[in-house]
């Protein structure tokens, strides 16, 4: 039974970044845009966890954390995007190598296809947007963030109530 305190109190928001110190969200690469960062990379050549970690890094997306990174890639294995056996070749340790399959290689080129269409999205709303704020600071129908907004009561052409 939910009690009325519950009800009010609000949940905490699971969201896919972390806190920065003025209280924003910082977004994090996970989900989708990890598996094909991955897929990605692989792409090139075969790597080992570690490497694929230091290259996200460097690459300057957003934060990630590297438990993640080995888990997609376990999962990238277990629905055969990605292969990998483990390396003895070098002194050391075993390391587990991954690369891509045919399967990835395929994925791959379907998710590029979908993040080509996204930006074509994302960069003629950007455009549209650019256009609106030159038309309102050039005169044009729509008002600037300067601007009053005009009334929807009456019309266009509605007086606006000057403040008592």
């Amino acid at each position: 039974m939910v009690t009325p305190s519950q009800r009010s109190s609000p949940r905490p928001r699971r969201s896919g970044g972390r806190d920065q110190p003025d209280g924003r969200r910082q977004p994090r690469l996970q989900g989708d845009l990890l598996a094909s960062s991955l897929l990605a990379f692989l792409r090139n050549w075969p790597a080992y966890g570690y490497q694929l970690v230091r290259e996200l890094s460097k690459s300057g997306l957003p934060a990630f954390d590297s438990a993640t990174v080995y888990r997609t890639l376990r999962q990238l294995e277990r629905t055969g995007l990605v292969s990998s056996f483990w390396d003895t070749s070098e002194s050391g340790p075993a390391r587990r190598m991954y690369s891509l399959t045919r399967a990835g290689e395929t994925f791959l080129e379907l998710w590029l296809d979908v993040l080509s269409h996204y930006q074509n999205l994302l960069q003629s709303a950007l455009n549209s947007y650019e256009n609106l704020q030159k038309r309102g600071k050039g005169g044009g129908d729509r008002p600037t963030r300067d601007e009053p907004k005009r009334s929807r009561k009456g019309g266009r052409h509605a007086r606006q109530r000057q403040p008592r």
